[in-house]
């Protein structure tokens, strides 16, 4: 059903006008002498080697992100109950989380987690992982957030209609709220999706072999930094719009549902 949706949203006019212009715009630069699209040409056979390295950081990227993002929910969740407590304890625990994480650039995070974490804690971590560990601590803070407030958004008579019919705590968030709460924060999470999409781009300058660090190293070897960089600015383009497309339907059968 989700793969149906996608290509119905793919091959609709609008999409194929928006891509006939990115073509047009592209074949007009090509037309200039500063332009060099023999790099990416599908024509030649080196064209097609340089598309298919380029296009091989996909698995990565796609890979590490959505890792990423499953670790940075879980851990948002569990950050994000103490900041709903009535105790003064939890609360601070969540505010001091959150602020922390928040404050430190996610790419001195990835440094840190690569060089750092190894050294202070005796432990090899691959580049993946590391990747993966950095980008969902510093997503976590995020998540927590907006967990906590689609959390409080639901209504306390539920709470206190799942309290009538002896429903634990647990219980009632597990059935009651957070089903409820998921369905408001969709969107939400559907951008952070985006942005981790867009954030594992810096997992590239710890040698990750990702759409971004593809790119860097082949415009090392073919001096043609405009071309290329403008492919991988089309890669991003399209994966962000399948998923965009994929959150959008997913709100829309949640809504029916």
């Amino acid at each position: 059903m989700l793969l149906n949706a996608l290509l119905i949203r793919f091959l609709s006019p609008s999409f194929w006008l928006r891509l006939a212009g990115v073509l047009c715009f592209a074949g007009l630069g090509g037309c200039s002498d500063n332009w060099g699209w023999y790099v990416v040409n599908p024509a030649t056979e080196s064209g097609r080697q340089n598309l298919f390295f380029l296009i091989d950081g996909l698995y990565f990227t796609i890979g590490l992100s959505v890792t990423a993002i499953l670790i940075s929910i879980c851990v948002g969740l569990l950050v994000a109950l103490p900041g709903i407590s009535s105790r003064r304890a939890p609360k601070v625990i969540n505010r001091v989380y959150v602020e922390l994480v928040r404050a430190i650039p996610i790419l001195v995070l990835i440094l840190w987690v690569y060089y750092g974490l190894p050294q202070v804690a005796s432990i090899s971590i691959s580049v993946f992982w590391a990747g993966v560990l950095a980008l969902a601590i510093s997503d976590s803070a995020f998540q927590a957030e907006i967990f906590r407030a689609g959390i409080q958004s639901i209504d306390r008579g539920q709470y206190e209609a799942a309290r009538s019919i002896s429903l634990s705590y647990r219980d009632t968030m597990r059935f009651v709220i957070l089903p409820q709460a998921i369905k408001r924060i969709l969107p939400a999470l559907g951008n952070q999706l985006v942005y981790m999409l867009k954030m594992s781009s810096l997992v590239s300058v710890i040698g990750m072999q990702e759409l971004t660090r593809r790119a860097n190293e082949l415009v090392v070897t073919e001096y043609r930094p405009l071309e290329i960089y403008t492919v991988l600015v089309l890669e991003y383009l399209v994966v962000i719009l399948i998923v965009s497309a994929g959150v959008r339907w997913l709100e829309r059968r949640l809504e029916t549902s």
